[in-house]
């Protein structure tokens, strides 16, 4: 169960940035004695991965600030943020930390399994996150987009570093994060009913 919230957590932080969790994921390996990625994901705590990986993940940061940009970048990232996912649910799900005593018990036989978990739960992250933004930037003419960029980076953070070092807190903020979308939903088809013109409500002639 931790494992799974440990995963999930890291892939829907990689839905708001793709970079975000690989990026604390390889330091974590680098710097935290009782965490140790899986040996087929140790190539992220590589001094040339966390190189790219950290230069992209400012490239994102910056460019997803800028209005107008940042609805390209979500096009580049539909992509890049699902693969990312699941990279990092395959990567922090087999982690050894101090909350996982037997990683290799998760998923045992199936590794595939959790990058295709960390693939879907970060793209249904992405695709909300990008219709948001799009509906935002359309309400407020691009001016909400260094708020909500910095919203989301803040989260993405959030997730990932409480995953890697305090699982529950990673879960509560996740459901957080889904009650949040649920309400924004509910908001969304609330406006939509308001402004549907209901039969007999036009005007009488």
């Amino acid at each position: 169960m931790i494992e799974f919230i440990i995963g999930s957590s890291l892939a829907a932080a990689a839905g708001l940035n793709a970079w975000m969790p690989l990026f604390l994921l390889g330091l974590a390996d680098r710097l935290l004695p009782p965490f140790a990625l899986p040996s087929g994901w140790s190539w992220l705590s590589s001094d040339l991965a966390l190189w790219i990986i950290g230069a992209l993940l400012v490239l994102e940061i910056v460019a997803d600030k800028v209005p107008a940009l940042d609805s390209v970048n979500d096009v580049i990232q539909s992509i890049i943020r699902p693969a990312a996912g699941g990279i990092a649910f395959g990567a922090g799900a087999g982690s050894q930390t101090l909350a996982v005593e037997d990683p290799g018990s998760f998923f045992t036989g199936d590794t595939w399994v959790p990058v295709v978990a960390g693939v879907v739960i970060a793209l249904v992250v992405h695709v909300f996150k990008a219709t948001a933004r799009l509906g935002a930037n359309v309400t407020t003419g691009g001016l909400a987009a260094p708020v909500l960029s910095t919203l989301e980076d803040g989260t993405s953070f959030a997730l990932a570093a409480a995953a890697i070092v305090v699982p529950i807190v990673a879960g509560i903020l996740l459901l957080g994060l889904i009650a949040i979308a649920i309400l924004v939903l509910r908001r969304r088809r609330q406006r939509r009913r308001h402004d549907t013109p209901q039969p007999g409500t036009g005007l009488q002639t």
